[in-house]
C-alpha cells in the first residue's frame, strides 16, 4: 500500500513539474513578443485646378438620314474649327457620343378611330468633349461654341491634370505626421522606437470639382451667347491618411 502511495506522489510531482515548465515556456513566448504602438498620419495638399473640361452637342434634322447627318456635321465642324483657331489642340477635342435616329409623328384616322406612326425624318446628334488647358480662355471658348450652333453645353468641371504627383506629396506629409506622432508618443510612454513593423494607407482623397453655378452659366451661354462668363476655378484639396506600427522597447 505504501509503495502505491509513493508511486502516486512521484507521478504527481512529475506532473506538477511538467505543468510548471510548460507555463514558464508560455510566459517566455509571451514576453518575447515585441511591444508596438500604432499611429495615424494625415497629410493635405491644396492646389489650383489646371484643366477644364466641358461637352457640347450639335443636332441636325432632315427628311433623310444623310441630310440630318450633314446638318449636324456642319455645326460640329464649324465649332471644332473655332476651338482649334482659339488654341485648343486637336488631341483635346474628342467625340464622346453620336446618335442617328428616325423621327415619327402620330396620325389619327377619323373614319376608323385608329392611328399610326408615320416616319417624319431623321435626327442626328454628335457630342464632343473639350479639354481646356488655358483656363483664362474657358469662358470665351464656351461663349464661342454657343454662337456656332451647339444645342447643349454642359458638364464643365475643373480638375488637376496630374493628381498622382500631388497625391504623393500628401502621402509624404502624412508619413512625416505619423512619425512625429510616434516620436511624441514614445517620449510620453518612456520608450524608444526600434523600427517600423507595419504600414497601410487609405485611397486617394482627391475628387474633381463640378461647379453647379458654372454649369448653369454655360447653359445660358448656349442660348444667349452675348457675354463670355467668368469661370472661377477655386482650389482643390488632396488628402492622404496612413497607418503605421512601430516596435518599441
Amino acid at each position: 500500500m505504501r509503495a502505491l502511495i509513493v508511486i502516486v506522489l512521484v507521478a504527481a510531482v512529475f506532473a506538477l513539474a511538467a505543468f510548471g515548465i510548460n507555463a514558464l515556456n508560455q510566459t517566455r513566448d509571451w514576453t518575447d513578443q515585441p511591444v508596438t504602438i500604432n499611429v495615424i498620419g494625415e497629410g493635405e495638399i491644396t492646389a489650383t485646378p489646371d484643366i477644364g473640361t466641358f461637352t457640347f452637342s450639335a443636332r441636325g434634322e432632315g427628311d433623310d438620314a444623310q441630310t440630318a447627318q450633314n446638318v449636324s456635321a456642319q455645326a460640329i465642324n464649324d465649332t471644332v474649327a473655332f476651338l482649334m483657331d482659339s488654341g485648343v489642340e486637336e488631341k483635346d477635342i474628342e467625340t464622346s457620343g453620336y446618335t442617328l435616329s428616325p423621327k415619327y409623328r402620330w396620325e389619327s384616322d377619323a373614319d376608323s378611330g385608329r392611328g399610326q406612326q408615320i416616319l417624319d425624318g431623321y435626327e442626328a446628334y454628335q457630342t464632343v468633349t473639350v479639354k481646356v488647358r488655358n483656363l483664362d480662355e474657358s469662358g470665351t471658348l464656351i461663349s464661342g461654341v454657343g454662337e456656332r450652333g451647339a444645342t447643349n453645353i454642359s458638364g464643365l468641371s475643373f480638375t488637376i491634370d496630374d493628381p498622382d504627383s500631388l497625391q504623393e506629396e500628401a502621402r509624404n506629409a502624412a508619413i512625416v505626421d505619423a512619425r512625429a506622432k510616434a516620436d511624441a508618443l514614445a517620449v510620453q510612454l518612456g520608450v524608444r522606437l526600434v523600427k517600423m513593423v507595419g504600414y497601410s494607407e487609405e485611397g486617394s482623397g482627391y475628387v474633381p470639382k463640378y461647379d453647379t453655378a458654372t454649369r448653369n452659366s454655360a447653359m445660358t451661354v448656349s442660348m444667349e451667347s452675348s457675354v463670355a462668363p467668368e469661370m472661377p476655378t477655386g482650389e482643390e484639396t488632396i488628402t492622404s491618411r496612413v497607418y503605421m506600427t512601430y516596435e518599441v522597447r
